[in-house]
């Protein structure tokens, strides 16, 4: 059984104890967390789409972690021009693990 979620402006295909990185969320390492904007499940054969989202269909999370991503390094360069502009950006992120789908 799998569903796709929507959290953070992008969607994830997530099953049951799986652990992925999504966008920051605003809760305690620990806390449980109830994604409310799902767009399809399926349990074989059986498939569920939402229009636009499933209102029966709920997905339980465990916190597990919060972090930043690794760098990225940022160039603006013009030639000629004597004009160079260095920087970075570090991305935060929230390390979650799938603990119920529930249709």
């Amino acid at each position: 059984m799998y569903a796709i979620i929507k959290t953070g402006g992008k969607q994830y295909r997530v099953a049951q104890g799986q652990t992925l990185k999504v966008e920051k969320l605003a809760h305690a390492q620990g806390h449980h967390v109830d994604f409310d904007q799902i767009l399809m499940v399926a349990n074989g054969d059986d498939v569920k789409i939402g229009n636009p989202y499933l209102n029966s269909a709920k997905v339980t999370a465990e916190i597990v972690d919060h972090g930043r991503g690794e760098k990225i390094s940022i160039l603006k360069f013009k030639r000629r021009k004597h004009h160079m502009k260095r920087a970075g950006h570090r991305q935060d992120y929230t390390e979650i693990k799938i603990v119920s789908i529930e249709v």
